[in-house]
């Protein structure tokens, strides 16, 4: 739900502050999601799922950032927001991995991100189970749990570690077909390929340097909004599918380390030609 319409004007001070909000919504979401186990789950579509947990977080991050930033918007991936036009709002992946979560695996996040303008101006992904909290400032750099990220400086596919996005279903099956041809070239030049199941961890391990680059066929905003900055902050390179500059707009979301950035596309164009070819 959208609380109230308008602008917060951000400030240097502002950012802060709004960093700080963030911090300690998501902190505080981590050790729910730490101290309860799901007991209901929903399902949204074809082996597509959301848990009580998910709900509960997005509850409570929704209901702290009305408290102390009324003038905000809000937008959730479970219950959505409406009326967001051209002022602040939050974006919230309550649980992102949900299905990791569900399994018992520990890689999932709480993503949080406040959009100022159409741009992300402060991030924040919290790890529940891996004792991580990352964030960022636009133009001041990204951290984990306050030390500062860079990405990595390999500079050969052959030494990089990339991860590609889950396989998906339902309506947006189709880019299956890309992520197999996509994964397929890949594994042929770089050291080792990997899916993790959640796209902001992705993000922030490639800000991180644990990763070189991660491909993600898909750019919604509670996926990709909070790590995309995390990312950038960090010195990545942002990128769409067909290799311009990542927006809110791109159809996809890459994010690699400069050095790769080349190497990377060409294979990606590759894949792209190959798909559309066959198909």
């Amino acid at each position: 739900m959208l609380y109230n319409e308008g602008t917060v004007d951000i400030n240097d001070a502002d950012a802060r502050r709004l960093l700080a909000v963030a911090k300690t919504a998501t902190s505080a979401a981590s050790e729910l999601v730490r101290s309860r186990p799901p007991r209901t789950l929903t399902w949204k579509g074809d082996r597509d799922v959301t848990s009580d947990v998910d709900m509960s977080v997005e509850n409570l991050i929704r209901n702290y950032l009305h408290r102390h930033t009324p003038g905000a918007g809000f937008l959730g991936e479970e219950e959505g927001g409406s009326n967001l036009g051209d002022g602040s709002y939050w974006i919230l992946d309550p649980i992102d991995g949900t299905i990791n979560f569900l399994h018992g695996l520990p890689l999932c996040a709480i993503s949080l991100s406040l959009v100022h303008n159409g741009v992300a101006v402060v991030a924040v992904i919290d790890l529940p189970f891996l004792s991580a909290q990352y964030s960022a400032l636009k133009d001041h750099g990204s951290f984990v749990n306050d030390v500062q990220l860079a990405v990595s400086s390999t500079h050969s596919l052959d030494a990089a570690l990339i991860s590609v996005d889950q396989y998906t279903f339902g309506e947006h099956e189709h880019k299956n077909r890309l992520r197999h041809t996509l994964a397929e070239r890949l594994a042929a030049h770089a050291q080792r390929i990997r899916m993790l199941g959640t796209s902001a961890i992705d993000l922030a391990w490639t800000a991180q340097g644990r990763l070189d680059a991660c491909v993600l066929l898909g750019n919604k905003p509670w996926d990709t909004s909070a790590g995309v900055l995390i990312a950038q902050e960090a010195g990545a390179r942002l990128l769409d599918l067909d290799g311009t500059d990542h927006s809110t707009d791109s159809v996809a979301t890459i994010a690699v380390t400069p050095p790769l950035e080349d190497a990377l596309m060409a294979v990606i164009r590759e894949a792209v030609t190959a798909t559309a070819v066959s198909g």
